[in-house]
């Protein structure tokens, strides 16, 4: 996936209400068995964006919350959305322990908050957006190379 195109990136949302939207259309773009592995800091839109892409899945977004406590969400949708967050792991074992490679390489769409925990478990072709905010209510979202460095998530 990572080497995909996707053309309406890089992008930048004024609202949450534009960051699902922007969501909705990466959701278009993913196939069964997708991973994305979202960076960013704390705040910067991850779970926004989350919504929107199961949205675009069918999933009603009112049920998508951060899985920070549960590390992983399971929602049924056109195909499974699984909502992954790394940000209170320390090893990438406690994913294991999780069954982690049955998500990552099963026919759901797998979306990763705080991917660097997992460290050498994503596949190869996970694609790695990064998500900033800018100020406001602003956020820039694009796509980056797998092995790009990112100071903070």
């Amino acid at each position: 996936m990572s080497a995909c195109s996707l053309p309406f990136l890089p992008a930048a949302t004024t609202s949450a209400a534009e960051t699902r939207a922007l969501g909705q259309r990466l959701a278009a773009a993913l196939a069964p068995g997708a991973v994305v592995a979202l960076h960013g800091a704390l705040g910067a839109g991850k779970t926004q964006l989350v919504k929107g892409v199961a949205a675009g899945l069918g999933v009603d977004p009112a049920a998508v919350s951060s899985p920070t406590f549960t590390l992983i969400h399971e929602y049924a949708g056109a195909a499974p959305v699984y909502h992954m967050d790394g940000y209170r792991t320390k090893r990438p074992e406690e994913f294991l322990a999780l069954g982690v490679e049955e998500y990552l390489y099963g026919d759901g769409v797998c979306l990763i908050e705080w991917p660097e925990r997992l460290g050498d478990l994503l596949p190869s072709d996970t694609l790695h957006l990064e998500l900033t905010h800018q100020g406001g209510d602003t956020r820039h979202i694009r796509q980056r190379g797998a092995d790009a460095e990112s100071p903070n998530g």
